[in-house]
């Protein structure tokens, strides 16, 4: 009778627990039918996929230098063993330099593999996104940051580690892109969309400045697969979430798909091109600092392994305070993004500078966050302001433009490995920051050409004139041409502006460049 009893209660305590997870799903689903609801589990799928993406950029940065160190020191001793016997401990040393310089080359390009194969992919991985819209793309980015994590957790020579950080600039280049983009046309009004790009800057900041503390903490107590499993786990979960919740695969009608403006026209738009190159200014600094500024910390100020580990960590805080503070002011003057931009840039150039004058620890921290606010102004300011330009100048389809910003990062990302060291070893560490203080300062007055951006601003207005309903981004783009179709003699609605006055007619645009038109 006991034994039946307890199977009873087990059998109950399933159908409870059951009967939990289907209240569950229920609210779930009713979530995702309300507009508001549905946005904001949308931004938590994006933000955990680039907290992880950056997350997986970074920490690596404490494990792979010891690792292959590691590698190198037991082949290198079992060839000496091997060919060289009874050699004396002065060649030993002579080879042990050698391969310090070549353990040096390695890392730095493993380091900037992620950043190159990213570039590459971009202009293709925007132009898809525009095709096939943002939810595929992301799990595609997803699923294949997962394998390369996976990889890197069981990788146990260079060669397949460099394969895995590749795949994950290959991943990066759907995961990044698909998730602004899908954020982008989502959010819909310049407020709220400056919003939701702010928390998920945020989310970057936080990945790659709290990544190197949780690998370096995780490889020293756990070993090397743990920070890798971990990490892999939680990109499961959000590929598992973004399939229920979004269901990119269910049927849907696209034959009434925008055709998005073609990269290479976003790319001559000098707008945009503005935008980006103020990205990439803005983010050489950090870019550079990441692979030298360790070196030079041991070399002048005699900083302990805790002090270099912990040298980005200050930052985090000033950069999340610099989002906030952007969010805010373009909140209330949205006219002046191009200032809060180019007064980052300002910023960046004035604490990089200040870098080289550092003596101690405790000064240095003051001049990187310096360096974190400033390129937080500049990103908040400008990502929106893309999205802004696509909607006035071209087809509201975010896809290309953020294949652009992509492309922004991944050049500075890609040659700061590789070049900043050799920058410092032929001229030295306090001209690089120089140099790169005096180029984001003297790239700030560019960003002036943005300051009449804000009069373009209409086509908000006509949207809501032409639909019935809240506008949801991309899918709107099919409802208003349906609705503009319809219409004879279409004229701007509301505050609108002529097409000579925005430089572009979008309509015509989407005609000329879809083969029903032509």
């Amino acid at each position: 009778m006991d034994g039946e009893g307890g199977s009873f209660r087990l059998a109950k305590s399933a159908a409870v627990k059951l009967s939990e997870m289907g209240e569950r799903t229920k609210q779930l689903g009713s979530a995702m039918r309300d507009p508001h609801q549905q946005k904001r589990i949308i931004l938590v799928i994006v933000c955990v996929a680039l907290l992880l993406d950056n997350m997986l950029y970074m920490v690596i940065v404490p494990i792979i230098p010891d690792y292959l160190a590691d590698l190198e020191s037991e082949q290198s001793e079992h060839v000496h063993l091997v060919l060289h016997p009874n050699t004396s401990s002065a060649n030993s040393t002579n080879q042990d330099n050698i391969n310090k310089d070549n353990l040096d080359i390695q890392i730095g390009v493993l380091f900037a593999s992620k950043a190159i194969l990213q570039l590459l992919v971009n202009p293709l991985s925007g132009t898809f996104i525009d095709r096939v819209g943002y939810d595929v793309p992301l799990l595609i980015g997803l699923t294949v940051m997962f394998v390369s994590t996976c990889i890197f957790a069981f990788a146990e020579n260079y060669a397949t580690l460099f394969v895995a950080r590749s795949l994950q600039g290959l991943g990066s280049a759907f995961a990044d892109t698909s998730g602004f983009a899908m954020i982008a046309d989502k959010y819909t009004e310049e407020a709220e969309r400056s919003r939701a790009l702010g928390i998920s800057l945020a989310f970057i900041s936080f990945g790659s400045l709290v990544a190197p503390p949780f690998g370096g903490v995780l490889y020293e107590f756990a070993g090397k697969r743990v920070p890798f499993i971990v990490l892999a786990s939680v990109c499961l979960v959000d590929g598992v979430l973004l399939l229920t919740v979004i269901k990119p695969f269910s049927n849907r009608t696209r034959e009434n798909m925008p055709v998005g403006t073609p990269i290479y026209r976003l790319m001559i738009d000098p707008y945009i091109a503005v935008v980006a190159g103020a990205l990439t200014m803005a983010n050489i600094p950090l870019a550079f600092l990441e692979p030298t500024i360790a070196n030079w910390m041991e070399t002048t100020m005699h900083s302990t392994q805790w002090e270099m580990g912990l040298t980005w960590l200050p930052a985090f805080f000033p950069h999340v305070l610099g989002v906030y503070i952007t969010v805010k002011l373009a909140a209330k003057n949205p006219h002046l993004q191009w200032f809060y931009g180019a007064l980052g840039m300002v910023i960046i150039g004035a604490s990089s500078c200040t870098v080289p004058a550092c003596k101690t620890f405790g000064q240095l921290i003051a001049p990187l966050c310096g360096i974190c606010f400033g390129i937080a102004l500049v990103d908040t300011a400008l990502l929106p302001t893309l999205a802004f330009l696509v909607d006035v100048r071209h087809v509201s389809v975010y896809g290309s433009v953020y294949a652009i910003a992509d492309i922004s990062y991944s050049i500075a990302y890609a040659m700061g490995p590789i070049v900043a060291g050799q920058i410092v070893h032929n001229l030295g560490f306090v001209q690089l920051n120089l140099g790169m203080g005096l180029v984001n300062v003297l790239y700030a007055p560019a960003l002036l050409l943005l300051r009449n951006v804000c009069q373009m601003k209409p086509s908000y207005s006509e949207r809501d004139n032409l639909l019935d309903e809240a506008p949801q981004g991309l899918y709107d783009t099919i409802k208003m041409e349906e609705v503009r179709a319809k219409k004879k003699g279409y004229s701007s609605a509301g505050n609108c502006l002529s097409v000579d006055e925005n430089g572009f007619d979008s309509f015509r645009a989407q005609q000329s460049s879809d083969p029903e038109y032509t």
